[in-house]
């Protein structure tokens, strides 16, 4: 990939965003160090092996995590209550699960052990599913390796609320020429404090995020491999109230992308900060581990704010998340950080300004296989122009080296777009990508010349930005509506009551099993 500095961007200025982003990013993560949410402790049950849901379909994730909560002390951490339980009862997990749904054992009640004899206890379990994360890391790895990897991938959405529909939606596209399919969540999952169970065929505008629907995905995506010379890449969400839950879910069954965004679902979903804060810690460190690729959301911040004026906003965050991507473990080619073509295309000169922010965007984090998201805050009834300014967006993808390309279709404004809308987005990509196959390493930009300075310009404001946020602190500028034009109270929002103070004696074997893994 050519990541010269076509448009002289100041490496000191670089330099200083990324020390602001360190300090903005470590002053957050001194309130994650000290606390624990009830979706973290769901999933190091979920990592254990506990799953299945009751006669009323309460997950028992769920229903572990209530008990210790009501009747406990869950700040302790929920492991060592199930550690205390299984060596109280000498069930195994299963066997205590089983036991459990049928009201014969309890996690109360029992010696809880100290941390050492917690992990010992629980490490055969944990163990075993990091092995198996381990062997779909290695599978897809070989696999890359063996089919390789195009560039940039084509990514397209199904979202007909029936997984079963949405695998013969998947299963077209990748016909097509897809490269990665991304199942769209249904409407307002994201709200739920639990995760749905087995495969389901209704949804709104998306499909129910569950385990049983990722499997049934996977394994439709992989039966297409071989006749398509490739290897096709899913898609899920690692986001709201159960973001912990469902990046352990996606590591299990080898998704190879999640929407994992550490701002997101405070900004559009009113997430609590600080429970959105601890949850994207513990899923990246995640998806850290088994390979995955985040996607970071930016784009999203100029469906509510002036694309132009607001620019610097998504370098800033952009910056954020990869610090808090690198505490968190994750390598800077898993961070698909986001960011969108999104300018009114009747303003003069929109294109070069959408070149300038693309282009910034690839010499800045030169190995992130940046997630560039397609036109759609403009997109009218007139699908001409929509198809017109979806192709300005696949020059642009072309020209600035872009890694991960979710195409536009010409409908998404009028109805959910139709198979052949689909396969014309796909052919309309293609032809792009061919046409303009070197173009990248054969254009420079004019000094101090309009696409130059624009970059530029932009580079100083995040700069001056992240200096502000620094200075004061994330809350306060989240508070501020610094990002998107929205303001969140830092101790309001959903989710809050599940955010928990850990005990001195706080235990998850899990997390320490992970840092071991990434250090």
């Amino acid at each position: 990939m050519n990541t010269q500095n076509k448009l002289r961007l100041d490496a000191g200025s670089i330099a200083r965003c990324r020390d602001d982003a360190l300090r903005i990013a470590s002053q957050v993560q001194e309130m994650i160090d000290l606390h624990t949410t009830v979706s973290v402790e769901r999933a190091v049950l979920r990592l254990v092996g506990v799953d299945g849901v009751d006669a009323f379909e309460v997950p028992l994730p769920n229903l572990m995590v209530e008990q210790v909560r009501q009747g406990g002390d869950l700040s302790r951490g929920v492991s060592a209550y199930l550690a205390g339980a299984l060596l109280a009862t000498g069930l195994d997990v299963q066997g205590f699960c089983a036991a459990f749904l049928e009201d014969k054992v309890s996690l109360l009640g029992h010696t809880l052990p100290d941390s050492r004899l917690t992990a010992d206890t629980l490490r055969p379990y944990l163990e075993a599913s990091f092995q198996t994360i381990s062997h779909h890391r290695q599978y897809r790895e070989a696999q890359l390796a063996r089919f390789g990897a195009r560039q940039p991938e084509i990514y397209v959405i199904v979202a007909t609320g029936n997984i079963y529909e949405d695998v013969k939606q998947a299963q077209s596209a990748v016909r097509a020429g897809a490269d990665v399919i991304a199942v769209i969540r249904t409407t307002g999952q994201s709200l739920l404090d639990y995760v749905p169970y087995g495969a389901t065929t209704e949804g709104f505008g998306g499909t129910m995020a569950t385990q049983e629907n990722f499997r049934i995905m996977r394994q439709a995506l992989d039966a297409l491999c071989e006749a398509e010379g490739r290897y096709i890449k899913l898609v899920n969400y690692a986001s709201g109230l159960c973001m912990p839950e469902i990046a352990v879910m996606g590591a299990l069954e080898r998704l190879d992308m999640m929407l994992n965004d550490s701002m997101y679902g405070i900004i559009f979903r009113d997430i609590n900060m600080q429970r959105t804060f601890v949850d994207q810690y513990f899923s990246r460190s995640l998806n850290a581990l088994a390979g995955i690729t985040i996607n970071t959301g930016e784009d999203n911040y100029l469906t509510t704010a002036d694309a132009v004026g607001s620019a610097h906003t998504v370098l800033a965050s952009q910056f954020i998340n990869e610090r808090f991507a690198q505490l968190a473990g994750l390598p800077k080619s898993q961070m698909g950080l986001g960011h969108a073509f999104e300018i009114d295309p009747d303003l003069e000169d929109s294109f070069l300004l959408e070149l300038a922010q693309a282009q910034m965007a690839r010499e800045i984090f030169p190995e992130a296989p940046l997630k560039y998201m397609p036109p759609t805050t403009h997109s009218t009834g007139n699908i001409f122009q929509t198809q017109a300014v979806d192709t300005l967006f696949n020059a642009a993808t072309m020209m600035t080296g872009q890694g991960i390309h979710l195409l536009a279709m010409m409908t998404e404004a009028i109805h959910t777009p139709f198979l052949s809308d689909r396969h014309l987005a796909i052919r309309n990509a293609r032809m792009v990508q061919s046409a303009m196959r070197h173009l990248q390493e054969e254009i420079s930009f004019k000094e101090d010349g309009r696409i130059m300075r624009r970059a530029q310009q932009v580079l100083r404001e995040a700069e001056r930005l992240l200096r502000d946020i620094a200075d004061t602190g994330l809350f306060e500028a989240l508070e501020q509506g610094v990002f998107a034009d929205v303001r969140r109270d830092r101790n309001q929002g959903k989710g809050l009551e599940g955010v928990i103070k850990k005990h001195p004696d706080y235990c998850n074997p899990a997390m320490d099993l992970l840092r071991e893994a990434l250090a």
